[in-house]
C-alpha cells in the first residue's frame, strides 16, 4: 500500500458517491488508500482487497511474534537439545 497523497486521496462522501466506479478503479490500480470525509471529518478509509489481505497477514505475523516474545519472557521455551529430541 502506498502513502496517501493529500490532494488526491481525500474526498467527500458526496464526491465519492458521484465518482464511485472511477475511485474504486483508482484504488485498485494505485494501491493508495482513499479517505472519505463526512461533514468535514474523516469517516472511512477504502483500500483494495489485496491491500486489505496484506494488512491482515502483517497483523497475524506481528501477533505471532508478540506471542513468541511473551513465551520467552515467561520462560516457555525449550533448549536446543530438547527441541531436537522433540522433533
Amino acid at each position: 500500500m502506498r502513502p496517501i497523497n493529500i490532494s488526491q486521496n481525500i474526498i467527500s462522501l458526496s464526491e465519492f458517491k458521484n465518482k464511485a466506479t472511477k475511485m474504486l478503479n483508482e484504488i485498485q490500480s494505485s494501491h493508495r488508500p482513499l479517505v472519505i470525509t463526512q461533514n468535514g471529518k474523516a469517516a472511512a478509509v477504502v483500500i483494495s482487497p489485496s491491500d486489505f489481505d496484506l494488512l491482515i497477514e502483517q497483523a497475524r505475523f506481528f501477533e505471532a511474534v508478540q506471542r513468541g516474545l511473551e513465551d520467552v519472557q515467561n520462560g516457555r521455551v525449550l533448549p536446543d537439545e530438547d527441541l531436537g529430541k522433540e522433533l
